[in-house]
């Protein structure tokens, strides 16, 4: 789910499903969402990304989906975003620890 090869492409060029931690399942609340490219993605917020899948499906989602929507629109706005940084169980981390904060 993430080669080194995927970082190094341009960004005019990039896939959804080039994104690190982006899978099947990811791709298809893409298509439910409208969100059809990177550019489109990197426009968006994740957490209203989160909210719309919730009011879309009839359902709370995985709260793990947010940390997925933080980690794909990561990187769709910063193609040379660290590596650490591109995965779904960092902003997991970094959500769980600010929840702790709140």
């Amino acid at each position: 789910m993430g080669s080194s090869s995927k970082r190094s492409s341009p960004v005019h060029s990039r896939c959804l499903e080039d994104l690190i931690s982006v899978g099947p399942a990811m791709l298809r609340d893409f298509e439910l969402l409208g969100i059809r490219s990177v550019a489109q993605l990197a426009r968006s917020s994740p957490r209203r990304l989160y909210a719309k899948l919730c009011r879309v499906t009839g359902e709370r989602q995985d709260i793990c989906c947010l940390d997925v929507f933080n980690a794909a629109v990561a990187q769709a706005r910063n193609p040379k975003l660290p590596a650490e940084q591109s995965v779904w169980w960092y902003w997991s981390r970094k959500r769980k620890a600010d929840d702790g904060r709140a």
